[in-house]
């Protein structure tokens, strides 16, 4: 949240997932600025009908927090501090009562994703002094939201954006940890919104859809592994994963993920994943010369056969599993698995049977680790595959 303190850009906006302190933050902020200086500061969201709907109880928690009893006291209608800076907090579902407030200099917009368009063209011009700031508090839900599409998405000049989550959060309680972990084992896409501040975006599209889960696991000792890497060209990531196959189940527990690595920087990339340097891998066979270097380095690697309809019977193929668990330090991985889709038709909007070429580099690379296992069962029919576990 530093960054938004030290600027001075009129819109302010904190975005992202629960249990990061945002809205902690933001209090302590503007208790600072009502020390300060004699200010009016607006306290607002999308439906408040009493003080007990507003961040009130969030400023009283603040002020106790910090000691500051002496220095504030609560009126009928808000919160008054000695110097005579005053809270004063309303609602949007008539923003005309917004109108109406005159030198507001600071305005605190809580769960904005919730505040419509109207609203936001009302409030807007009303905080207008030299100086003055709105901060715009909020958990992302829909990627159509008018605060989302006004500062995350549009590039506003006048505005400074953050995004903070559980992690930035060094008193992030053990009791929404449990509730964090449930989730992102059980419902991957409730995790990434609810706790990674990712916009909604479930869709009948996406190849995975239900077909995965991210989940702590302990590797068995005697487990066969299987590499996969997929080189990147420009400005695309070289991904380099192992995984491993157990009672139909495929299971990931270690990647390696970047952009812009050069050719000599490879074999430092690679032994971020245990046993990289022992095991063999099948990588994409485009890049030949960085096979062959690679092999000078001592990784015992090998082109794919790829072929025609070689992705979409890779894709199937780890369809065809039972399920699919990815480790959480797996993070390049998990989001793609989330986010790799099928064409949809841009007037009709039907999902169209055609893969799209992107968020699939991971994937790519698990692909080519499976490749000869895949082969391999096709070639000995369903019932002896059964047999050896796949």
């Amino acid at each position: 949240m530093r960054p938004l303190w030290k600027s001075r850009a009129h819109h302010k906006v904190a975005k992202g997932g629960r249990g990061s302190g945002k809205s902690w933050d933001v209090a302590e902020r503007f208790m600072t600025l009502a020390l300060r200086e004699q200010c009016k500061i607006l306290c607002t969201r999308d439906v408040q009908n009493t003080l007990s709907d507003s961040v009130l109880a969030t400023l009283k928690r603040v002020i106790e927090h910090h000691g500051l009893e002496e220095a504030f006291e609560q009126t009928r209608h808000g919160l008054r501090c000695k110097n005579g800076s005053l809270f004063l907090f309303r609602g949007l579902q008539d923003p005309h009562n917004i109108k109406s407030l005159e030198n507001v200099k600071y305005c605190w917009v809580e769960e904005a994703q919730r505040v419509s368009r109207s609203a936001m063209d009302i409030l807007m011009p009303t905080i207008r002094a030299n100086g003055s700031e709105i901060w715009w508090v909020y958990n992302p839900e829909n990627e159509s939201d008018p605060v989302h599409q006004e500062f995350a998405i549009g590039e506003r000049p006048d505005c400074e954006v953050v995004t903070c989550n559980w992690r930035d959060n060094p008193y992030f309680p053990d009791v929404l940890k449990a509730e964090l972990k449930y989730d992102r084992e059980n419902d991957y896409e409730k995790y990434l919104w609810v706790w990674e501040g990712h916009t909604r975006t479930i869709s009948d599209a996406q190849v995975f859809r239900h077909k995965f889960r991210v989940a702590e696991f302990q590797t068995p000792q005697d487990a066969r592994f299987y590499f996969g890497a997929d080189w990147g060209f420009s400005q695309d990531p070289t991904a380099l994963v192992r995984c491993f196959i157990r009672n139909k189940v495929l299971w990931i527990d270690y990647e390696a993920y970047g952009t812009g690595v050069d050719i000599d920087q490879l074999p430092a990339l690679f032994r971020a994943v245990p046993g990289s340097d022992t095991w063999p891998i099948t990588a994409d066979s485009e890049r030949p010369d960085t096979i062959s270097y690679m092999r000078k380095h001592d990784y015992n690697i090998r082109g794919a056969k790829k072929g025609k309809g070689s992705v979409e019977d890779g894709v199937q193929f780890i369809r065809s599993f039972r399920g699919v668990v990815i480790h959480p330090r797996c993070e390049h991985t998990a989001e793609e698995f989330r986010t790799y889709s099928y064409k949809t038709d841009r007037i009709t909007e039907e999902i169209l049977p055609v893969l799209e070429d992107k968020n699939n580099h991971a994937i790519d690379a698990l692909r080519y680790a499976l490749e000869a296992t895949m082969r391999r069962v096709g070639s000995i029919g369903s019932v002896a595959a059964a047999e050896l576990g796949l």
